[in-house]
């Protein structure tokens, strides 16, 4: 899929993310990146509810475009992804969402979505709509670095971060791979299986953070199974950020409204970021 006829150009100096984490790294603060299905329950509510979340506080907004087979996401995420679908959201449909919110926000913003979708638009007409909207970075979650030479290519040359994924059964070799295709911040999963809120972290969480921090200076985001304010505080002391993403897609499924779902994500993010701050005196001198 991939070639390597043409240099891959250098990663983006000087995105919103990455500024956003050095804003971060000097406050002394934890990040918080929040992730929502772009188009649940429509695209006009996925805007309200991406500024509230910006006035709350998080500090990156991951959108998902909606896939009709995200094999990587739990029951949560999955049922958002098939209301967004069924509401008509595409992939068009969301990058003119990012336009619209770019005029009305400077948050971070960064697509997530499997690789059909993208391809299916064209890599160069997809990183060209990308960057002329506002976004700053997207991640592919399908997207082996061995495969992503043309898509790397594409994106970066339109100035905009590329995002892969670290797991903990990366070997030390594939993290070292991974960190090299990567750029904004390095996304770890903290277990396998699929996305989805858990009660706990894994206990082998901070020796596969060490780990990637050996092979990377870019900023640590982890993510899969973070919904709890104690688990955000948790991590305050060994990562960069901590993403959430099906707590906050749940919240909108239970909500009676659209305005009560904005309302209950707005005092969700602020609980977390809180809960970040306070774990940050835990940070370990080599972090």
């Amino acid at each position: 899929m991939a070639t390597n006829s043409t240099a891959i150009p250098k990663a983006p100096a000087t995105t919103r993310i990455q500024r956003r984490f050095e804003e971060l790294r000097r406050r002394g603060e934890m990040g918080l990146v929040v992730f929502l299905s772009a188009g649940d329950p429509s695209l006009a509510a996925t805007q309200s509810f991406v500024l509230a979340l910006d006035a709350a506080g998080a500090d990156v907004v991951e959108l998902g475009v909606p896939f009709s087979d995200p094999v990587a996401d739990g029951p949560a995420i999955q049922r958002s992804s098939e209301r967004a679908l069924r509401a008509g959201a595409t992939l068009s449909g969301v990058l003119d969402l990012v336009a619209s919110i770019r005029r009305k926000s400077d948050v971070p913003l960064v697509l997530f979505s499997y690789y059909n979708p993208v391809l299916q638009m064209g890599l160069e007409r997809f990183a060209q709509r990308a960057a002329d909207a506002g976004a700053d970075g997207v991640l592919i979650t399908d997207l082996t670095p061995e495969e992503a030479g043309d898509y790397r290519r594409a994106v970066r040359a339109h100035g905009l971060d590329t995002i892969f994924l670290a797991a903990p059964t990366s070997t030390d070799e594939r993290v070292a791979r991974i960190a090299e295709v990567s750029s904004g911040f390095l996304y770890v999963i903290s277990r396998t299986g699929v996305t989805g809120a858990r009660e706990s972290l894994p206990e082998d969480l901070p020796a596969l953070i060490r780990r990637v921090r050996r092979a990377s200076l870019l900023p640590i985001a982890v993510g899969f199974g973070i919904s709890l304010p104690g688990q955000v505080s948790i991590l305050g002391g060994l990562a960069d950020a901590a993403v959430v993403g099906s707590a906050l897609v749940q919240e909108i499924e239970q909500a009676a409204s659209v305005e009560g779902a904005r309302d209950a994500l707005a005092a969700r993010v602020r609980a977390l970021k809180h809960a970040g701050k306070a774990g940050m005196s835990r940070r370990e001198p080599s972090a």
